[in-house]
């Protein structure tokens, strides 16, 4: 322990900033554990007080820097939409459903 300058004994890890857990989600967000302030490329500062902050990876939130769940629409270049919306499996053409025809 130092002492501060009125005297008083401080512990010396109260002086250092804690650290902050960030985990990186494949093809999804930084998780960061919050409260958080981020800086942004023009020197703005934004700032959130939740326990957990999702900060985008992808740059296609709306709500940049913020995670808005839009790399979620992210396709691959030719690829179809699936049948049914996207939900399920697909239908395979060497499945039953070949055979059939």
């Amino acid at each position: 322990m130092t002492p501060d300058p009125a005297g008083t004994p401080r512990d010396r890890r109260s002086e250092e900033p804690e650290a902050r857990r960030v985990r990186m989600v494949p093809g999804g967000p930084m998780l960061v554990e919050g409260p958080v302030e981020v800086v942004l490329d023009d020197g703005t500062t934004v700032t959130c007080d939740r326990f957990q902050v999702a900060l985008c990876a992808c740059r296609r939130s709306h709500r940049y820097p913020f995670c808005d769940t839009s790399h979620r629409a992210r396709r691959r270049a030719g690829a179809r939409p699936r049948a049914g919306g996207g939900r399920g499996p697909r239908p395979r053409p060497d499945g039953p459903e070949a055979a059939a025809s």
